[in-house]
Formats: structure tokens, sequence, C-alpha cells
């Protein structure tokens, strides 16, 4: 699919913040560990949860049982931006896909 704008789009990864979990096909718990990990490990203030389409009711649950479950509340949600990104598939059709950006931050 070849971008529709020129702007900044939502998976460049030349631009990608150390702590993003970018939300795909792999099992559910492997995003759970990642931002997990990005908190306890690595010690990170926030981490974003990151998602397209299908992937969004996936990225929810993954900021929501990290937070409430492995996290025992020690993060909430921060911030929640949504949006939306138009591409041209492989047919030449115009697509918009939507997108979410899910901001996990330590309770202070």
């Amino acid at each position: 699919m070849i971008p529709l704008s020129t702007t900044t789009q939502f998976d460049d990864r030349s631009k990608m913040n150390d702590n993003s979990i970018f939300i795909g096909g792999k099992p559910f718990m492997n995003y759970v560990t990642g931002v997990v990990m990005q908190f306890t490990t690595k010690n990170a203030d926030d981490v974003i949860i990151k998602a397209r389409g299908k992937f969004i009711s996936r990225a929810v649950d993954v900021a929501e049982v990290a937070a409430k479950r492995f996290l025992d509340n020690a993060v909430a949600i921060k911030d929640i931006k949504v949006d939306s990104e138009g591409f041209r598939s492989n047919e030449g059709r115009d697509v918009r896909v939507s997108t979410i950006e899910i901001t996990l931050s330590k309770n202070r």
C-alpha cells in the first residue's frame, strides 16, 4: 500500500519511540509482556500502545490487562489518540484505516 499523503505516517519506524508497542497478529500475552517489561526493566515513565484497523480492540485489551492485572494499578491511561490514515491499495483504490495510540503512564 502506498501512502496518500507525504506527512509522517503512523508506522514510520525511523522516528519510533523506544517506549512504543505496535499491536499486530502475535499472541496477546506477548504485547502485555512487552508493556510490563517497558515499565519494570527499562523503568519507562510512559509507554505508548499503537494499533491500526482490526487490532484496535486488541490494543485496548492489552492496555487494560497490563495496567489492571499485571501492574496492579501502578500505571494508568494518560492519553488516547484516535485518527485515520489514507492509503492506496494494490488494486489502486483509496482506503482509510483507523488508528489508535494509548499512552500508559506511571502513577506518581
